[in-house]
Order: C-alpha cells, then structure tokens, then sequence
C-alpha cells in the first residue's frame, strides 16, 4: 500500500479549548485511504493513543460505519461514508451563538446562571463555547458549574454537547427572576431563539394559505423540537422538510375527521410521496431525533399523528400509569409479597385508558385505533424504561421505579429488542468463555444478565451445570439459585435451599443472614428477628448484620427503629462494600418519618458513593432508581 492520506490539522489538532473527535479523524482516514492498519492511527501526525483508539474503533464497528478487513486493517462502510459526510457538513457549520445579557454578565460570577443562559438559548453548547469570550470562565469553575448542574438534572452530556433539559428550563425561568428584567424583557429573551424560525414560518403559511390555527400551532410546536441542521446533510432544502412536518401537523388527532393521504398531499404541496413516506416513517418512529410520532390507525386506513411528550402524549401517559399503578405494584422496595405474580388483564387495562380517554383526550371515533393502539404503547413505556441504563428527561424518576418490571407483569418479555439485547450480551460473555471454560466469574456474569433480562429457567439450568462443574462452589451456586427462585416468587423453594446449607454449614453466619431474609419475604416477622437478634449478639462488631436488621425493621414499617440499626450499621463499617445502601435505606427512613433534610442528606450521601464506587451498570441502575424515587418528586 503507498502513503497515506493524514487528515488536515484542523481536523486532527483542533484548538486548544476542543477535543479532538475521533470518530471523525478515524472516518476521515478510512474514506481518504483504501485500507489502514492499526498503526497508521497510532503514528504522527495523529498519535491517537492505543486505549482510545480501540474504545472507538469498536464502537464504530458495532455502529456498522467500519468493517476489519484483515487482521489490524480496517476500511469504511458505505454506511460509515454517510456517516463521515455528516460529521464533515457538520464541522463547517458556523454557529452563530447567543450569549447573556449584560444585566446577567455583571451581576456577579454567577457562573450556573451564564450556563443555563447559554444552554435554554442555544441549541447545545460545547465546553469551548463557555472558555471563549465573552464568557471566559475558567476551567476550574467550568468544571465544578457543570457538574452541579448535570448532578442537578438541569443539564445533560451526550457526544460531548451539553443540552438543557425540562427540569433546566423551569430552572432557568426561576433563575430570570432574580435579574431586574421587566416581563417584556423576559419574553424577549426567551424568544430569541426562535425570532427567525417564526419570520421563515410565517412566509411558508402565507405561501400555502395555512390559516388553521390548530395546525398553526402544531406546525411551530413541531419546527422548534425538529431541528433541521439533523437533516440538511441528506434534505438539502429546508421547503421540503417544513412541508414533511406540515403532514404530521394536519394529520393530527384533534383534527379528526379530517385527513390528506400522503399521495394527496404530495400532489397538492409538489413533493415526492417517496421522499415524504420515507421522511415520515424516520421521524415517526424516533430513528432521527429522540422524540417520536405516534400513529393511530382508522381501520379506514387513515393515520393521526401524536408527538411524544407533548400535551396528548403526556395525558394518555398519565391514564396509562395510573391504570398500571393501580393494578400492581409499588410493593417492589422493601413492601409485603405477593405469593404469585399477578397477571394483568390487558383487555381490561386497554377498556378502561380508552374509556377515560374519551372524556377529553380522544373523540370516540377514534376507539377502534385507539384499542389497537395501546398494547405496544404500553410495550413502549415499558421498553422504553428496561432498556435504559440511566433515566433522563424522558420519564420522571418515580415513574421509572414503577416501570421496571412491567416487562414481567404484563408478560411482554418477548419483546424482539429485549430478547436481541440479552443475547447480544450473553454472546459476548460466551466469546470469552471459549477461550477461558473455567472462569466461574465470566459464569456467574451470564446468569446476572439472564435474571436481569429475566431468563429465569435457563439461569435455573446453568447453575445447575455449574454445580457440577464446580461442586466447591456449591455454596455460592445455591445461594445463586435461591435468589433466582425468589424472583420467580418461589420463595419456601429458596427457603428450602437455604436450610439444606446451614444443615451442611451450621457455623455460617452469613448463611443465618440469608435465612432471616428468607423469612422476611415469607412475613415471618418474630421469627425472621429472632434470627437477626441471634447474629448482633454473637458478632457485635459485624455491621453488616446491623443493616440486615434495619431492612427487616424497615419491611415490616418499623422506620424509627430501623434508623437506629442503620446508624450502628455505619458507624462498625464505614468503609464496607455495603455501605452506600445503608446510607439509602436509613435516607428513605428518615424521609418516611417526616425528617426530609436528613432524609435527603442520606440519600444524596448515598448516590454519592453508588456512582463513585459501582461499577456494575446493573447494579448501579437499580439502587440510582431507588434514590431517584425518593429525591425526585421533592427535585422536580
């Protein structure tokens, strides 16, 4: 192979304020050059170190955009060439940013406030872009500003952008009122940056005689939440795209019965129905922005057209939950069980949102979709949730906690992205066994994501396996195969194994502290104490036991007492692998009882310590969404 073609110093040593982008660098490189190997990565005038380059050379190969073509070279996809056409239009884009009004820049370094200034009237805002004049805040402050404000929820990161969410804008709305802006000067500030989007809007109404002010609306709604810039690489002229967004503003469930086909409309507003039906199938179905269209289906075959997170959406959300919540289930965290998990009738469910919507939401002509409809919806906020490891803007924080395992209550486990995410993963830790047979670990990783994706019966025939395989394990592999039975809501069955091993082991401490949990989940209350109370005594020192005893008071509703058991559970183990929970479950007490500063002072201390300190992304999601629960009606 001749030379090679390296990338312009722009592209590969940005100024001193940006990152490099190497996604773009190794795109650029693998375009200009039939084939490159490793080392023309590694080498100047590049340089890109080992580590990174491996981190993002394999995400782009799981994303499609590059394929290894022999051992330690690589070439570019054709799907990958679009993908560096992007990244390419997009570095040549001049933004034109919006930066803080005077009132704001001297009244003191108020430097969360220049933040959130930047990041409401901007669509996203880089790091660079608060170093640079007019700002110039130092990177210290920077640091420690973003930060509280990302930990705060008014802020998220994603690709190195950071972007404002629901709870920022309400923030930033308080965060007004402590300037001396008048009322008028607010809405001038807080339209600023959409002065030129409305001026392009109205010219395109006047063009097409659009009077309707439902669709009016609909229409400005949509074109402030769908930023062109996503597709102008691919849809070069922006009339095309606002006549895309007009169909889903006209087809609209609040405009029922009235309704143009796609091939109407293509005649009548001179586009072609191809590029319209693809346009509307990508964004209704979320695959170009985050937010997604919802279609109701007349079995006449019109379509209506709802977006995600807007009024409609929000409503029929709320009659969703609610309807959920009742039927189930918030006795997940440290509540009684059920003997068995119940099983919801999903025609009742769908009877009775469709009944309640009808009183404002949807006409009752619209009911037939309607009842088509809800079933994957109610798939999709499930989904939607399960896959996630952590929960943004999307859903409030309770509502994930409710969510979690509606996958197994509705019986909906099937789902083809779930059962293709689990045996992604499971592929993955089988590729390492292959060449490490003898790894109970990489063992013991399968059947955690086999219980989280819950593949209960395989993970039940593994560890069996495993037993056999491995019969010094035999304890850890039972105690394994208890949990999974307490999850599949066979509790005596864990219960049973638990004995057989304090029968093998009777000096096993630890063993007696499954055995009280045991008989916590089975509502043996005296019984499940008595045991707890058996272990304080004989290992005082073991703060561990101390926190087994506080859950147990806190199952059975006893918080005062259990707060007291926690304390002493921090004091004996401080530095214990355990001791972010305890800081949770003695947050949640405190809360309970009515004392919310200490409560959240515990909790936060908690959260703290599970994001420091775990790095099991399973592990992490769950006690996050614990803490989140509590803290997040009181945050939002």
């Amino acid at each position: 192979m001749g030379s090679i073609n390296y990338p312009p110093d722009k592209i590969h040593s940005p100024s001193k304020w940006n990152k490099p982008n190497y996604d773009h660098i190794i795109l650029w490189m693998l375009n200009n050059n039939e084939i490159c190997k490793w080392a023309d990565f590694c080498q100047e005038p590049l340089e890109i170190p080992p580590g990174t380059l491996s981190r993002h050379l394999e995400a782009l190969k799981r994303k499609g955009y590059v394929e290894k073509y022999t051992r330690g070279h690589y070439r570019i996809t054709s799907k990958g060439k679009k993908e560096f056409y992007e990244l390419s239009s997009a570095k040549k884009l001049l933004r034109n940013l919006n930066y803080p009004p005077k009132i704001i820049l001297k009244s003191g370094r108020i430097y969360a406030h220049w933040i959130l200034w930047m990041v409401y009237n901007n669509n996203f805002c880089k790091r660079s872009d608060f170093l640079e004049d007019p700002l110039s805040i130092n990177q210290s402050s920077l640091s420690k500003n973003l930060s509280l404000l990302v930990e705060k929820a008014f802020i998220i990161k994603e690709d190195g952008k950071y972007v404002i969410t629901r709870a920022g804008k309400s923030e930033y709305s308080r965060m007004l009122q402590n300037y001396n802006l008048d009322r008028q000067t607010i809405l001038e500030e807080e339209g600023k940056r959409i002065e030129d989007i409305t001026k392009k809007t109205l010219q395109f109404f006047e063009k097409y005689n659009i009077k309707d002010e439902d669709i009016q609306f609909r229409f400005l709604n949509n074109i402030l939440r769908l930023d062109y810039e996503k597709v102008k690489p691919l849809l070069k002229d922006v009339e095309i795209f606002h006549k895309i967004l007009l169909f889903l503003s006209i087809n609209h469930p609040d405009h029922y019965p009235n309704f143009i086909s796609s091939e109407d409309f293509s005649k009548f507003y001179k586009i072609k129905k191809t590029t319209l039906d693809y346009y509307i199938d990508e964004i209704s179905g979320g695959k170009i922005y985050p937010l997604r269209f919802f279609k109701l289906r007349q079995p006449s075959g019109e379509q209506y057209y709802f977006q995600s997170d807007r009024t409609l959406e929000k409503m029929l959300r709320i009659i969703t939950e609610n309807k959920i919540a009742k039927n189930s289930y918030l006795n997940k965290l440290f509540s009684k069980p059920t003997p068995t998990m119940p099983i919801i009738d999903m025609k009742s469910i769908v009877n009775d949102i469709v009944n309640r919507s009808n009183e404002f939401l949807f006409t009752k002509e619209l009911n037939a979709s309607l009842r088509e409809f809800l079933p994957e919806y109610i798939k999709y906020l499930a989904y939607k949730v399960e896959s996630k490891k952590e929960l943004k803007e999307s859903y409030d924080k309770l509502e994930g906690i409710i969510w979690q395992d509606m996958s197994n209550i509705l019986l909906i486990k099937g789902s083809d992205k779930l059962e293709l995410q689990y045996k992604e993963k499971v592929k993955e830790i089988e590729k390492e066994l292959e060449s490490d047979p003898m790894n109970i670990n990489l063992h013991y990783s399968k059947i955690r994501i086999l219980i989280y994706f819950n593949q209960y019966s395989e993970s039940l025939l593994l560890l069996d396996d495993l037993l056999e395989v491995f019969p010094e394990n035999e304890k850890d592999i039972k105690i394994k195969k208890a949990s999974v039975l307490k999850k599949m809501k066979k509790i005596e069955s864990g219960l049973e194994i638990i004995n057989y091993l304090l029968q093998k082991y009777p000096k096993d401490h630890d063993l007696l502290n499954y055995k009280a949990y045991w008989l916590q989940f089975l509502d043996r209350k005296e019984e499940a104490i008595k045991i707890i109370q058996k272990l304080v005594e004989i290992e005082p020192e073991t703060g561990i036991y101390y926190d087994t005893y506080g859950e147990i008071l806190m199952y059975f509703e006893e918080y005062k007492e259990a707060a007291k058991k926690f304390v002493k559970a921090m004091v004996l183990g401080s530095h214990d692998w355990y001791i972010y929970q305890t800081y949770i479950k003695l947050g949640i007490c405190y809360t309970t009882l009515g004392n919310l500063e200490l409560g959240v002072e515990n909790l936060n201390k908690g959260k703290d310590m599970v994001n420091e300190s775990i790095d099991d992304p399973l592990t992490k999601k769950k006690w996050l969404s614990i803490v989140d629960l509590f803290l997040g009606p009181r945050e939002a």
